[in-house]
């Protein structure tokens, strides 16, 4: 069967806090993946999808390939490595530098060993002054992968971000169209609200509490009057960091929740319902059973 449009899957990848998600949030042109300026906040393959007149790019956003410290690194270690072989196109996000690192030294060992096609995603241009520095950091790059496309943009600013699309749809094969053109992500509902609670909660607490939080969905009903009613929970390490995600008085978690429920409205668009509870698992990043609880597929990898 021939196909007029073009469709396929595509993965962003980078180091921890390069923009993936924000370029993500950009190209599909609303808030799905969870930003902040926390690495690491990227625990699953957040699958989102683009469609407009030319086909339809399905995006898996991968959590950030890293040294594994514990159980929940590994995994997610393994679940960016492999998401490599399974796509049409790679999108490789760094940061304005002449600098590589060993990070992406080890990124570049990673695309070496696939035929996919590469695009590399020079972001964050917004940060540099003089633009002609561009070129440096594009001349520093070039020669450790075999590039399909290198891209210059901003995904804060929206710059360059269509041509990136166009450069996209370029390397996709021609194909079937995957979801209804109003499907923006295949991911329960569940699951993005727990990500943005998990988002605000980041946020709001900043340097107080490590990465070591988890959110879980325990009860999620929708009235006949269309309202949502959710109960959640937010899962951390220790004694000590309970106390701070709940605040004196209960202040930061209300705090949490009523982010969390605006955000959570303009997704669903209707009236939600948020309540918030804060328990302690100690140490379940390296337990197998707390993190298929909270939503990790262990098996998966």
């Amino acid at each position: 069967m021939e196909y007029n449009q073009k469709s396929g899957f595509v993965t962003l990848i980078g180091r921890p806090n390069v923009g993936k998600s924000t370029l993500m949030n950009c190209l599909i042109g609303q808030k799905i993946a969870i930003t902040s300026d926390k690495p690491q906040t990227t625990r699953n393959r957040i699958q989102t999808v683009y469609t407009d007149q030319r086909g339809q790019i399905i995006f898996l956003d991968t959590p950030g390939i890293h040294k594994a410290k514990n159980k929940l690194g590994e995994y997610m270690v393994n679940v960016a490595e492999h998401t490599l072989k399974e796509v049409d196109v790679i999108l490789w996000l760094v940061e304005p530098t002449d600098f590589i690192g060993a990070g992406e030294r080890h990124i570049a060992e990673q695309l070496n060993k696939v035929k996919t096609p590469v695009i590399l995603i020079i972001n964050k241009t917004d940060t540099i002054k003089n633009q002609d520095e561009i070129l440096r950091f594009i001349s520093a790059y070039k020669d450790i992968c075999p590039f399909a496309e290198i891209v210059p943009v901003s995904a804060l600013k929206k710059k360059n971000t269509d041509l990136l699309t166009e450069l996209i749809f370029k390397y996709l094969p021609y194909g079937p169209q995957y979801y209804d053109e109003d499907t923006v992500t295949d991911q329960p509902m569940r699951q993005i609200a727990a990500e943005l609670i998990r988002e605000k909660a980041l946020r709001l607490l900043s340097d107080e509490i490590p990465h070591g939080i988890a959110v879980t969905i325990e009860k999620m009903t929708e009235r006949n009057n269309g309202i949502m009613d959710i109960e959640a929970s937010i899962v951390c390490e220790r004694d000590s960091h309970k106390g701070i995600i709940i605040g004196k008085g209960g202040a930061m978690l209300k705090k949490i929740g009523t982010a969390a429920r605006r955000e959570i409205e303009n997704l669903v668009d209707t009236q939600v319902n948020l309540k918030l509870w804060v328990k302690v698992r100690k140490e379940w990043r390296d337990s197998e059973l707390y993190m298929k609880n909270y939503g990790y597929d262990v098996k998966e990898t």
